[in-house]
């Protein structure tokens, strides 16, 4: 990967045929790959393509494109330089403890390659402590009645050779589906890594791997894997397996050229990496933090807000919004969004939470007349509130990920660090 050209841009940025080295078998490639994902990586342009906000990296035909997130276009280019590996980091889609994650603090280094690494060295690891047999049915030809005759194809297979049987039997060995899946996410990444620091690694884990089944993996394998006690150790290495393996499209380019994309968007990240932070933030107090509750609303239609707080008898809702709004003020449609949130949570105070330097306006109250039911005969009246909150990812001070985002978030709710309310 180091021998290819390499092009750094930034989300909602455009990018068009003779910019940094980028040609038209390159935009060929982009825009089938989004099509293939129905629209939302970018918007086609004149000659070019418009990132949206999915962020990460794209390599083919010897071109890799960096894609790196930034929460606002006037904000310094610099700054967001390895933001979204250390992101990625914090919410565990990447293991901090391993030496491939402890190379995110480099600089310049391309996430494609912090992911192969973290998985050669997984899989190299797997190999060093010894891989595991399973029992698998195999059919086939034998001097041998093992396991059960299969009349049919016996009688159409051994007219001639009646020394032999045609069964099906168990055998117990290497050649079952964890390991067909790793080996898979190996050849792709064999074809990627030709030429770059990661070439002898690669060879090396290849050679010592045992040889399986070429099998084609499908979403379906990878879905419904269970792991047992004994498998358990292969998670992590079957994780970063399908992250390969998803995102690779043997056919999408003009040509005999492959395409491998890793992308993420940035609005779930962002929602993940405070809700993450919250969690952290709350350890110790009796504050309660959740995300995900969805509740129905018409029909077969729900509703989720992003995270849910709890504590004091009182509910707060947090929903992270990533791009920042226009003049600072929200949209109506968000604030009626917060509204049905607060009314089928009975919440008493809903943030919506953006990416920008740490402030706050002051709750306001919905101009309504809202009731929560108490007993079969008494209501009380309930003040929802809304308010726009923005918090700073990196430390003015440090340019890393600030540690204390979880703690500023709740203090913007009226939460301070030792859960009392304020």
């Amino acid at each position: 990967m180091n021998s290819r050209k390499i092009i750094s841009v930034f989300e909602h940025q455009r990018l068009c045929i003779g910019e940094q080295g980028f040609k038209q078998i390159h935009l060929d490639a982009l825009l089938k790959l989004n099509d293939y994902h129905e629209g939302k990586y970018f918007e086609p342009i004149a000659k070019g393509v418009k990132f949206n906000q999915y962020v990460g990296v794209i390599q083919v035909d010897g071109l890799t494109i960096e894609i790196n997130p930034k929460a606002d276009k006037d904000d310094n280019d610099n700054q967001w330089k390895g933001v979204l590996l250390k992101m990625l980091q914090a919410c565990g889609k990447l293991k901090p403890e391993s030496s491939g994650a402890a190379h995110v603090k480099r600089q310049h280094l391309n996430l494609l390659e912090v992911y192969f690494e973290l998985f050669l060295l997984e899989v190299e690891s797997l190999v060093r402590k010894g891989l595991i047999k399973q029992y698998r049915k195999q059919t086939e030809n034998s001097k041998a009645l093992k396991g059960k005759l299969e009349f049919a194809g016996h009688l159409s297979r051994n007219i001639v050779h009646k020394e032999r049987f045609y069964t099906t039997h168990q055998v117990y060995d290497t050649n079952h589906l964890l390991h067909q899946i790793l080996r898979k996410a190996l050849l792709i990444i064999d074809q990627f890594t030709s030429g770059s620091r990661l070439y002898d690694l690669c060879r090396r884990v290849l050679l010592n791997f045992p040889d399986v089944d070429n099998k084609t993996i499908t979403a379906a394998h990878l879905n419904n894997l269970k792991l047992d006690r004994k498998s358990r150790g292969y998670g992590y290495a079957l994780e970063l397996a399908r992250l390969i393996i998803l995102n690779y499209s043997p056919d999408i380019a003009s040509g005999n050229e492959k395409m491998l994309s890793l992308l993420f968007d940035m609005n779930d990240l962002w929602e993940e990496y405070i809700f993450k932070q919250l969690q952290k933030a709350s350890i110790g107090t009796d504050i309660l933090v959740s995300g995900q509750e969805t509740k129905s609303f018409w029909g077969s239609n729900t509703i989720r807000p992003d995270v849910v707080i709890r504590f004091n008898d009182k509910t707060y809702i947090i929903d992270t919004k990533w791009k920042r709004p226009l003049k600072s003020s929200a949209s109506i449609s968000d604030l009626r969004q917060m509204y049905a949130y607060c009314r089928f949570w009975d919440a008493d105070k809903a943030l919506l939470l953006y990416p920008g330097k740490l402030k706050g306006s002051e709750f306001k109250s919905y101009l309504t007349d809202d009731y929560s039911k108490v007993d079969l005969f008494n209501y009380i009246e309930v003040d929802h509130q809304c308010k726009m909150g923005f918090v700073s990812i990196l430390n003015e001070d440090s340019g890393e990920l600030d540690d204390l985002i979880g703690k500023k978030v709740l203090k913007t709710l009226g939460i301070n660090e030792n859960g009392n309310s304020f």
